[in-house]
This record gives structure tokens, sequence and C-alpha cells, in this order.
């Protein structure tokens, strides 16, 4: 459907529920072939959505309205259409957990905050795979209703065909490998699997919503075991997660889920080490097939960070029972010529291009251009309510929580972020292309403390998160910070 019709759907959707859309603005795709769109209205904002895939669709609404009725975070489902390929749902905002573990990878040191929203996310996990569990009637699910030997055959032949024979370097016995993954793929399925399993369960689809995690993205859940949900979380490859870490998030996770069952009762931690092998191998078929084949870089990108993942994870718990694949997982570690294998398919437009990013005052006046491009992008944000006025914030900036917190509750915000990410994706779209090296999009208010450092910080995260292969630099000049 085009995209003009699906906007009209939509607008007519907003005003059946009693509401006036006065701007609909795409949101940036992500993997899948869903659509997506905010709506602003007078009286704040929702998502609208359309995808051709109504079974898949069947399953969202299924899911959505089972787990609002127990009490889980997750949107609330406003309005259908007849032909059941477009919705409305409740608006939780841009922010996502993964924008936070961005951020700290920048600094450094996971921080406080964010380690506190990742325990709050794994607090609630036991919540989705138990309780919403109960009564949920799996044949309405998609597009399988279990996580089975045949599912985990799948995932390990992805990786074998699309990560492992792309490289003809790797030199392995294609009979005694499928052997092995019969076995492993046995060992997997003993692991007692009778609850939710949310399938997807990674930071990009969990937003944070005023300081609360809302959970998207559980279509495609079913009935599988527990451990494939964590791993999914903590081994996040591109969140880089350092392993103390992750082993105090476990035990969170696993405090949690005590309150349900005793952990060791299941086994838990007898095969909690074959999942972070599994979610490793799986992501990186998934990252050869849209990288090494469909050459889309941001995989191209990933893949030495599941590498990583891998090879220190192999050093851990070698796989002595598994040989053959303990030979490919060696030759992997050891193959000298894989990362510039993997940077050759970087064309030179996706590779190149850094944008930088600025706050400042314009009292103090514009920011200077170094690049030599002459300039670029400055957008004023002092039409725009202003936290300063509020005496609470200030002593603080727009990159506390605080502050975001006060500028994401108003509408006005909504537009303008939609406004400059429309201009602004345009013109790194433009660059890419064109093989440019340098952008710099500016953000100025008052006294450069508190619109101009969230909107900046706001539009840097979104470029990293939609591209990848752009280097973004970020300065926030009143505040002397420089990233």
């Amino acid at each position: 459907m085009p995209d003009f019709d699906i906007q009209n759907v939509l607008a007519q959707l907003t005003r059946s529920i009693g509401e006036n859309p006065i701007d609909i603005k795409p949101i940036a795709e992500s993997g899948s072939a869903r659509k997506y769109y905010r709506i602003v209205t007078e009286k704040g904002s929702l998502i609208g959505a359309y995808n051709a895939n109504i079974e898949e669709n069947e399953a969202f609404f299924y899911l959505t309205e089972h787990f609002g009725k127990i009490g889980l975070n997750v949107p609330k489902l406003l309005i259908v259409n007849e032909e059941r390929n477009c919705y409305l749902q409740s608006d939780h905002g841009d922010e996502t957990l993964f924008q936070h573990i961005q951020r700290t990878l920048t600094s450094g040191v996971y921080d406080d905050f964010t380690v506190a929203l990742l325990r709050q996310v794994l607090e609630q996990l036991p919540r989705f795979q138990i309780e919403g569990h109960q009564g949920l009637d799996y044949s309405k699910v998609y597009p399988m209703p279990c996580f089975d030997k045949p599912a985990v055959m799948d995932d390990l032949d992805y990786f074998k065909y699309y990560f492992v024979k792309p490289h003809a370097d790797i030199v392995f016995n294609e009979t005694r490998l499928k052997a092995e993954f019969n076995r492993f793929a046995d060992f997997i399925g003993q692991a007692k699997n009778d609850f939710f399993m949310y399938r997807d369960f990674q930071s990009r689809n969990i937003m944070i919503d005023h300081g609360t995690p809302y959970f998207i993205d559980y279509q495609g859940g079913r009935r599988g075991p527990l451990q494939y949900d964590v791993v999914s979380l903590l081994y996040q490859v591109k969140a880089q997660m350092p392993q103390s870490l992750r082993d105090e998030l476990l035990m969170h996770y696993k405090k949690a889920l005590s309150a349900y069952l005793d952990p060791r009762a299941i086994d838990f931690d007898q095969y909690y080490p074959y999942f972070v092998y599994l979610r490793l191998l799986q992501v990186l078929g998934a990252y050869g097939f849209r990288g090494l084949i469909q050459k889309k870089a941001h995989f191209i990108e990933s893949i030495p960070y599941a590498l990583n993942e891998l090879k220190v994870w192999n050093e851990k718990y070698p796989l002595k029972d598994y040989p053959e694949l303990q030979n490919i997982i060696s030759q992997l570690s050891s193959l000298t010529s894989l990362l510039s294998h993997l940077t050759s398919h970087l064309s030179p437009s996706t590779s190149h291009l850094t944008v930088t990013v600025n706050s400042f005052s314009f009292k103090k006046g514009y920011p200077d251009d170094f690049s030599g491009n002459g300039g670029g992008f400055v957008f004023d944000c002092r039409a725009l309510p202003n936290p300063g006025r509020e005496p609470q914030f200030k002593t603080k900036t727009g990159r506390d929580w605080e502050v975001a917190e006060y500028l994401i509750e108003k509408p006005q915000t909504h537009v303008f972020l939609d406004h400059v990410k429309g201009i602004v994706g345009q013109s790194i779209d433009n660059y890419l292309e064109r093989h440019f090296n340098n952008l710099m999009v500016s953000f100025g208010c008052t006294g450069g403390q508190h619109r101009s450092v969230f909107f900046a910080q706001s539009i840097a995260d979104w470029i990293k998160a939609n591209y990848p292969s752009v280097q973004v630099k970020i300065n926030h000049i009143e505040q002397h910070i420089h990233e």
C-alpha cells in the first residue's frame, strides 16, 4: 500500500476514536516489513502501524490483549481497521533501552540509571514467561507455536549456510557437523520449555517511557524455555556488556524468577551456557545473511562484535563434546583475514561520513565548522517549552533524565523532532550516495543548557541507531562536553 494511502487510513482511524490528527510522520523502519508512524493530535500522540502480514498482525493483537489483561507493560491497542492491516496503539516515545546502552559505550561505563533499567526489565521478564504463559492459546501465535528441535536446527543451519559456508577458508566435515547439530538440538530440547518465550527480547525492543520499560515486538513469541530470552538481552552483541555485569544481572533475574519457581529445579544453569552458544550462532547466521549475502552494512559492522563474544565464551566453555563445531569456532577465532574480508564488503558510501551534532547558545554565537564543509543545519529550539524557567531544572541540563522527561511530555517536542529527523535523514541518505564526508547539525537555544542539549543528544542517538555506519561526533559547547 502506498505511503499516502496508509497515512489516509491512519488519519481516518484516529478520527474514529475521537482525536484530530495534526501531523503524521513515518518512524524510521526497523528490520521488519512493518511501517510505523507517529500521529500527533491535540491530546498528545499515537503510533499508527501498517503490516500486510495479517497472520502476524492477529498474533500481535491477541498477545497485546492477553498481556494487557494481566497488567504487563505493553502498548494499548486502540483500534484496528476492517482489513486488519492498519491499527493504532499507544505511544511510548522514541527512547529505547538500547539508546541508554549506547550512551554508556560512549562514556565507557554502564551508569547506575542504565543498570537500574536493566534490572527493571529482568524483573518483568518472568512475568511474561510465566504469568503470560498461563491461559495463552499458542494456536494463535505466529509463525510457530513452540520452540522445539526443528526450530533449534533451523538456527544452527542458519549459522552453517549463511556464515560458515560463505568463508571458503573454514574447513569442516559437514556430515560430522550435522550429527553434532542433532545432538546439540536434542540436548537443548531437554530444557523445560513450558513457558512463554519472547524470542526477540533485546534492548531495541524495550521502550523507556518516563523511566518505565514498555515492551514491543513480541508477536514472534511462542512456547519455549526460559534461558533463551535472558541470553538474548545479556548477549546482545553490540551492547558490549561486561561479563561481571552480565553475571550480576543473571543473578537478579534468577532472584525474580524464584518468586515463581526454583531455578535449580529445572536445571537452569546446566543448559544456560548452551543457549548462549545457540543465540550467538543464530545471530552470526542472521548477520551473514543480511550482511555477507545481502550486503547490508549495518549487519556487516556487527559481525566482529559477535565473533568476539563467541571467542570469549568458547574460551570459558569449550565444546569438548562437539569437536567439529569446536573446530569451526577455533577457525573463526584465528582467521586473520576475516576482518579485512568483512570490511571489503562495505562500500565507500557507508564508511566515511561523519555527522557532527552541536548544542549551543545563540547568545554566544554559532558553532564553527572545522571540516571545511561550510556548516550545515542550524535548528532554533527557542520556540519550544523551556525547562530553564522551572526552578527544579536550573542546575540540570538536557542530558539529565528529569529534563528529558519534561520535554518528552510536550507534544511540540515530538513534532519538532519528527521534522528534524525527516530533513536530516534526507541529507544523510544523499551524502552517503554522493560519498560526502561531513555534515554538521546544530541546535541552539537561549543558554545552550536545556533544550538545545536535549535535541542534540536525541538526534545524535537517532543517527547512531538508524545509520550505524555513520560516525557521530557530539559537542555540547556550553557544557564543555565533546564525544
